[in-house]
Order: structure tokens, then C-alpha cells, then sequence
């Protein structure tokens, strides 16, 4: 069962950004995007392919269908740590979609389904966008219903409910016709079971190495918030500079941010992209790399992305337009290509793969990744 922080995103082009300014309630456009993606860092490999097709059967409705699937390969520090084996799984994901444009409302539906081998995923979501003031202003409210069910390969009779909602509201202002912003809020709820069935926390003992290992026990709630704010200036040679900034917290304790900058810059049938994202998070309260005892607490974790750590990502992208004036059968279409670099240091999460005399006292965890996209879109 794949628990990876590891989205895959489109490259921004600087035509959806200028879209976005337009502020203007419109139907998505017909469209066709073929992605190829890659994560390869921690000894973890993903990669797979990604389809999505929109179509406006009416001025007034659009639907959207999507298929997504991801190859995962680990011999990461948390399945080797424990004595386990390199593992390899599939996911695939389906999900559609519909949008209709009601005067200046847009009101969207979509439902998705995801399998792997020892994980399900169904989620339902609603949404309603509607343009104020003008057309410069823009405030949407969603909602998303999911229920999951967590397996575990070792146990055929091992079967666990998880059951989520997110609730979300967004508001974009139009500054000057340079400069818009926007804010989002979105709070998401959690209960069930909610640990890696395979993970173990670690604790000492009197055994020769000093430590042993047990099952992770998590609280079987959760509730998030995520807060953010996001701006995009317009330079005179249609350049744009962005930033964004966005603050996590949850009642486990965790808080994180997140700051962005970035910039896009066109040339002939160019753009290029690059931009810079830092993330810093504390640790969860029922966290701890090793505890002092069996049964220490009522909850313990050992997962690293629970630990106190920092990212840094830097990332690379251009965008190729062909077509540009149209064909018979095609609008336009756009070639992309995008890389992000990633660096890894936790701070409290250490290398048990490494023998000391004194357990704890082992390196600390740090590593490298890098995620790749490269995406063919049509317009027709």
C-alpha cells in the first residue's frame, strides 16, 4: 500500500494564467492531455501514464474522463529498517467529471475510483464557482465525500474502513488588471483506520542490538486545516511572477508551511518555468524515532513523513506550442516537459539501517528525489 506524498501536476502555461485573470464564469475547453511521470529518490521509484479528455456537448455542459496508473517500486529506509523486502504494486485510478455554466455559476461534479492491491478509493465531490462584482471577483465552495478500505497482503482477513470529507471555499480578486490574488480555505476530516498496516515503530530492549519493533497504533480521527494565499503579477513583456504561501495544521499536533515563488517567461513559441518551494513541518505528538518501551503509549508513530523535517524543490519546466494558428481538426497544441529537484532533511527521524552501539545515536535521515513530467495537450 503505497502512502506517498508524491502528486503528479501539469506545468503551468502562461494562456491558463492569463485565463485566469479573465475572471469570467467559462466552461473548461475542449481538450486532450496525454501525461508520462516519474519519481525516482529514497529507493522509490513511480511511474506511469495519465489520460484526460474534456468535451462541451453543449454551450452549457462539459464533461471530462480521466485514467491514471503508477507503478511503484520501493526498497525504501522504512521497508529495509525493518527487515522487509523490495515490494513492487500498481495503481490505477478512473475518474469523470462534469461541469455546467448556469449565467455566472459553474457548478462541477466528478467521482473518482482507485485500486491497488491492498488499498481501494472512492471519492464524490461537489463544487459551485460564481463571479461577482463585475466579473473581478470569484468565491466557490466544495465538498468531497471518500470511503476507503485498507488491506494488508499478509493477513487476507485484514480490512479497515477509512472515511473522508473535505470541505473547501476559495475566493480570487482581481487587484488591477497586472495583478490578481487569491485564498483558499479548505478543512478535512478523517476517521477510521488511518496507519500503514506494514509500518512498525521502534523501541529499546535488551535484545543485542538494542531495540526491537511493533505495529504503529494511530488515533482513528483526524481533522486538518490548510489556509493559503496565492499571487500573480503580470510583468510588461507578458512575463508573470508569482508566489504562494500556505499554512497547515491539525489536531495531531502537526504544523507546516509552505512558501513558493515563481516565474514564467515567454519566448517565440516558448515558456519556460522555474520556481522555488520550501516546506517545514513539526513532528506529531505521538511521534518519536525511538520509543523507551513496549506499549510506551496509547498511540505511537514512526512514520517519517510525521517527523519534524524540511523540503526544498527546485523546479524547471518549458512549454512548446504547435499549431498555434490551428489545423482542419486541432485548435492548437502544446508540448511540456518539467523536472523538480527535491532535497529531503528530517530532523528527528534517524537511518536504522546504520549499526551504532547506542541506539538513537545513528545519522540522521536525509535524501534526494526528482519528479518528471512530460505532456502532450490539444486543443480541438
Amino acid at each position: 500500500m503505497k502512502r506517498s506524498f508524491i502528486k503528479t501536476a501539469c506545468l503551468l502555461t502562461l494562456g491558463v494564467l492569463y485565463q485566469a485573470t479573465a475572471a469570467a464564469a467559462v466552461l473548461p475547453e475542449d481538450r486532450a492531455d496525454a501525461l508520462y511521470h516519474g519519481y525516482d529518490g529514497g529507493d522509490v521509484e513511480v511511474t506511469g501514464p495519465s489520460i484526460l479528455v474534456r468535451k462541451s456537448f453543449t454551450p452549457n455542459l462539459s464533461f471530462s474522463a480521466n485514467y491514471y496508473t503508477d507503478s511503484v517500486t520501493s526498497a525504501s529506509i522504512d521497508v529495509i529498517a525493518t527487515g522487509a523486502s523490495e515490494y513492487t504494486e500498481e495503481r490505477t485510478q478512473y475518474s469523470v467529471g462534469a461541469d455546467y455554466l448556469h449565467g455566472k455559476a459553474i457548478i462541477s461534479a466528478a467521482f473518482t475510483n482507485s485500486t491497488e492491491n491492498d488499498y481501494e478509493g472512492k471519492t464524490a465531490s461537489f463544487s459551485i464557482s460564481q463571479d461577482l462584482l463585475g466579473d473581478l471577483t470569484n468565491i466557490s465552495i466544495g465538498y468531497a465525500l471518500g470511503s476507503d478500505t485498507v488491506m494488508d497482503n499478509t493477513r487476507p482477513d485484514f480490512s479497515r474502513d477509512v472515511d473522508r470529507q473535505t470541505f473547501h471555499v476559495g475566493l480570487s480578486q482581481i487587484i488591477t488588471k497586472d495583478f490578481i490574488m487569491g485564498a483558499d480555505l479548505e478543512v478535512i476530516t478523517d476517521e477510521g483506520f488511518l496507519n500503514n498496516p506494514y509500518r512498525s515503530v521502534r523501541f529499546l530492549d535488551s535484545t543485542p542490538r538494542g531495540y526491537s519493533y511493533q505495529p504503529e497504533i494511530y488515533p482513528n480521527t483526524r481533522t486538518s486545516t490548510a489556509v493559503s494565499v496565492t499571487g500573480k503579477y503580470y510583468l510588461p513583456y507578458r512575463a508573470v511572477l508569482g508566489g504562494n504561501y500556505r499554512f497547515f495544521a491539525d489536531d495531531w499536533d502537526i504544523a507546516a508551511h509552505t512558501f513558493e515563488v515563481n516565474y514564467v517567461h515567454p519566448w517565440r513559441d516558448w515558456l519556460f518555468e522555474a520556481k522555488y518551494r520550501y516546506y517545514t513541518q513539526t513532528q506529531a505528538d505521538f511521534y518519536s524515532d525511538l520509543f523507551p518501551r513496549v506499549n510506551a503509549q496509547n498511540f505511537m508513530a514512526r512514520d517519517k513523513e510525521l517527523s519534524d523535517h524540511v523540503s526544498h524543490t527546485f523546479g524547471l519546466g518549458a512549454t512548446w506550442t504547435f499549431f498555434e494558428h490551428g489545423t482542419k481538426f486541432l485548435e492548437k497544441g502544446t508540448l511540456n516537459a518539467a523536472v523538480d529537484f527535491i532535497s529531503f532533511d528530517y530532523n528527528n527521524f534517524r537511518d536504522a539501517r546504520v549499526d551504532v552501539l547506542i541506539p538513537g545515536t545513528e545519522p540522521l535521515y536525509s535524501f534526494e528525489a526528482i519528479v518528471y513530467r512530460l505532456f502532450v495537450s490539444v486543443w480541438y
